[in-house]
């Protein structure tokens, strides 16, 4: 009897131990994802004690996010919000390590604010009459070197506010909408005063950086601000004193992220290519400032360079980089080209800012059952240390899990995406699947936490997402796998991926959605005419005829990659790969998404693919958004869209009535 007793005390406590781990925990809902609090931008001190970082809530009563600056230090024994306005950004060490230097908006303009490391209430330093986009610390800590929009003249303000603001379309600093000039300007710390340096009809792109006596300033910028001109951009140099420019790079390349070596002579740069707007993944360079000799030294990497910064000794860089479904850090020695892979996390590992001496890195992490927390490690040697947990909550999340899964397309391309799978999938069990298409097209899924995917896994889903032909982070062959074919080969790998699935019984083929937003509601609209085999379509900023879009939104990628020509040069091309086109094929239930103010994909798009499948008497709906770009902001807004994309895909997928009950929710003091 006393064997049977301890017998079963054993069960109960095992029982505990399981309830525990995972059977008390529940679904993920709409508005657990809105409210997940997100940290970012982090800066490690000169000293390598302390972090700077912003901190994100959201605010259902002013519907939008709020953010703060935070400090933690290095040992993660102390963490605290450092600033109470929100909006604070962009926060900057000085090279001392005393003040902190961030923006913050006064009197609608972002200056520059200035603040005791370890205390006191910050002070306004800039009174700039436009507003600041970024800046720079000089390395004496003196000076702050900053980038603003050029100052408006009283006529000209009152000339706008009078109603006379017509925008002169691609002409000076305008696109489709109102630009400005920008140039770069210095504050004086000991005087207080601004001095302009620059004094061009230019548009300043990214940040700045200042070489290391201080004389100098590296910049990259464009003589307009034209939608498609992007390759326009090129690296140049000013002198401080003098304000003379010098033009480094010529060429029809876009250049971007430049930075100086620690030893003054040479830079960095990140280039697709040296000579032409190749569809490539970013790729580093380095030149000789004397010589003007330059060479690409990534060229052993296969995948996307993204962050990077120069070691002390002017020897090596060290890089983000994009590899498949996965971000890591890596080092390129100039010398021998050689490339070392310093960490191997299954995630996404995003570097934010290295220690002085880069014996340290703090960044950003995430894999899908971890949400985005700042981390610290040594390196070479990797020696992670967690120091956020913003989102301790989804301990009580039922999250998804993840396989990396592939396939062959049809015409024997390897085909790579993600799976994810409800908590408690079994073998055997075959479910509905909802196809996610990523956006770019030139973009890609990642090993990252994503609260869309947990919420359809809860609601008894499979997700299938495909870096079809044409994804980044993979090589560049492969990047350029849908020139002059986009819509077919892309196609088919999508459509490959969900007959694997249905091959290994994992999904019923009688119970599948599609999904996707910008690329995706592109593809996944073009996707809808060629199959009839989804139950229904979730289609966001899509674009449904090539040939009426090239003069609304982005067209050099169509233009010279995807479709190749234009309207008037290749008519048939534009035909072939508009999904109006085909639009009589589509018998796919479709809910339409769009933000008024979009630009890259306008919203006429949606709006004639919405119209042409009324018209042919088929099941479709249609939301616009007043007030959102591209992509959907406001939090009310993101509820409407997440609580109606369920309710359709629920309805025509399971055939289930989803109701979503509106909670009123508290805003986080």
């Amino acid at each position: 009897m006393k064997k049977l007793t301890i017998t079963f005390c054993l069960l109960l406590f095992l029982t505990g131990q399981i309830y525990s781990q995972g059977y008390n925990k529940r679904p993920m809902t709409v508005d657990d994802l809105l409210e997940m609090v997100s940290v970012s931008n982090a800066k490690i001190s000169p000293d390598g004690k302390w972090i700077v970082y912003s901190r994100t809530t959201i605010d259902w009563d002013k519907n939008k996010r709020i953010s703060h600056l935070w400090m933690v230090s290095t040992d993660g024994k102390e963490k605290f919000q450092f600033t109470n306005k929100a909006g604070d950004s962009s926060p900057e060490w000085s090279p001392d390590g005393r003040k902190i230097a961030f923006l913050r908006t006064a009197d609608k303009k972002r200056q520059i604010w200035i603040i005791r490391a370890f205390g006191g209430e910050a002070v306004k330093l800039t009174n700039h009459k436009s507003s600041i986009s970024s800046f720079a610390w000089s390395h004496d800590g003196k000076r702050i070197f900053f980038v603003a929009s050029d100052i408006k003249s009283k006529e000209q303000e009152k000339k706008e506010k009078s109603g006379d603001d017509v925008i002169y379309v691609s002409e000076g600093p305008n696109g489709q909408t109102r630009g400005n000039w920008s140039n770069i300007w210095v504050f004086d710390l000991e005087t207080r005063k601004e001095k302009q340096i620059t004094k061009e009809k230019m548009v300043v792109r990214g940040s700045i950086s200042i070489s290391p006596d201080d004389s100098r300033i590296l910049f990259v910028s464009r003589p307009d601000n034209g939608r498609n001109t992007g390759n326009l951009a090129e690296i140049k140099m000013v002198d401080v004193e003098s304000g003379k420019i010098t033009q480094i790079t010529d060429n029809r390349a876009p250049e971007s992220s430049v930075r100086w070596a620690p030893d003054g002579l040479q830079i960095a740069y990140l280039a697709p290519d040296d000579k032409t707007w190749k569809l490539a993944n970013s790729k580093l360079w380095i030149m000789d400032m004397a010589t003007k000799h330059y060479k690409m030294i990534s060229g052993e990497f296969v995948g996307s360079v993204g962050f990077y910064v120069w070691t002390p000794d002017s020897r090596k860089i060290i890089f983000n980089g994009g590899v498949r479904t996965n971000r890591n850090l890596y080092e390129v020695d100039i010398a021998t080209l050689k490339i070392k892979q310093l960490t191997n996390e299954i995630g996404v590992l995003s570097a934010n800012s290295f220690s002085r001496k880069r014996n340290k890195v703090v960044y950003t992490f995430s894999d899908n059952d971890t949400p985005t927390d700042i981390w610290i490690s040594t390196i070479p040697e990797f020696n992670p240390v967690r120091l956020t947990e913003a989102n301790p909550q989804v301990k009580n999340f039922s999250l998804s899990r993840l396989r990396i899964v592939s396939w062959k397309s049809k015409d024997g391309l390897t085909i790579e995406g993600l799976l994810h799978l409800p908590a408690n999938y079994q073998p055997g069990e075959k479910l509905p699947l909802i196809l996610n298409v990523h956006g770019g097209p030139a973009g890609a899924f990642t090993n990252r936490f994503n609260g869309r995917y947990h919420i359809f896994t809860g609601l008894g889903y499979a997700c299938l997402s495909p870096n079809v032909r044409g994804s980044s982070s993979y090589s560049d062959e492969f990047l350029r796998g849908n020139m002059s074919d986009i819509g077919f080969g892309d196609y088919y790998d999508l459509m490959s991926g969900v007959d694997y699935l249905i091959e290994q019984g994992i999904v019923d083929p009688e119970k599948l959605g599609i999904r996707g937003w910008s690329y995706g509601g592109i593809l996944g609209g073009f996707t809808i005419t060629q199959t009839n085999r989804f139950k229904a379509a979730s289609l966001g900023a899509m674009v449904s005829d090539w040939s009426s879009e090239y003069g609304q939104g982005f067209n050099y990628d169509v233009k010279l990659w995807y479709i190749g020509g234009k309207p008037w040069t290749n008519p048939e091309g534009y035909k072939k790969h508009s999904s109006i086109t085909y639009i009589q094929n589509v018998n796919t239930p479709t809910i339409l998404f769009h933000g008024e103010r979009d630009n890259t994909c306008t919203i006429q798009q949606s709006m004639n693919y919405f119209t042409a499948l009324k018209e042919e008497g088929k099941t479709v709906r249609f939301l616009r958004f007043p007030r959102e770009p591209h992509g959907i902001r406001e939090p009310h807004h993101q509820r409407i869209l997440y609580v109606e994309e369920i309710a359709w895909l629920q309805k025509y997928i399971l055939g289930k009535e989803w109701k979503w009950e509106r909670k009123e929710k508290k805003t986080e003091k």
